[in-house]
């Protein structure tokens, strides 16, 4: 890529960048950018805070969930989660489903990029937290699973 090209491209991202910052809510600590070899990464004081639901009920802490062998699959950045690959695509997970460790339960797109969110654990969906197309924040829980043999 030419120098140019390069450049105008980082000024596209800066501008994606700059956009996303703000609509994080605390304080950015870092903000790094990635174009090609070169990377976006943008990092943030994540605030504790009520979590809501789909529903819009407050999400009750971790430590309240009364059974131990479930355990929450969480949002890796923030963006808009999605249950499916495509509009109209059945999806990856829904509650009973059976879902192996490293399976795809959702997408967390950000800044036009499709991030695969994975399940850490073998075991079924008890409950998707979140709604297709809703924002979601760090951290947040998107999915639980009740483990396997636990």
């Amino acid at each position: 890529m030419s120098e140019q090209a390069w450049s105008e491209e980082f000024k596209l991202l800066r501008a994606e960048v700059s956009s996303l910052v703000k609509t994080i809510p605390g304080a950015v600590s870092t903000v790094v950018l990635r174009s090609g070899d070169r990377s976006v990464e943008v990092s943030w004081t994540h605030q504790e805070g009520p979590v809501t639901r789909a529903s819009g009920e407050p999400e009750p802490p971790r430590d309240e969930v009364a059974d131990p062998a479930i355990r929450s699959v969480v949002a890796p950045l923030v963006g808009t989660f999605y249950v499916a690959p495509e509009p109209g695509a059945e999806p990856f997970t829904r509650r009973g489903a059976r879902v192996e460790s490293g399976q795809t339960v959702a997408i967390v797109e950000a800044m036009k990029l499709m991030n695969q969110v994975p399940s850490e654990w073998s075991g079924e969906v008890v409950e998707v937290l979140v709604a297709d197309g809703q924002p979601v924040e760090f951290g947040q829980e998107l999915v639980r699973v009740r483990v396997d043999g636990t």
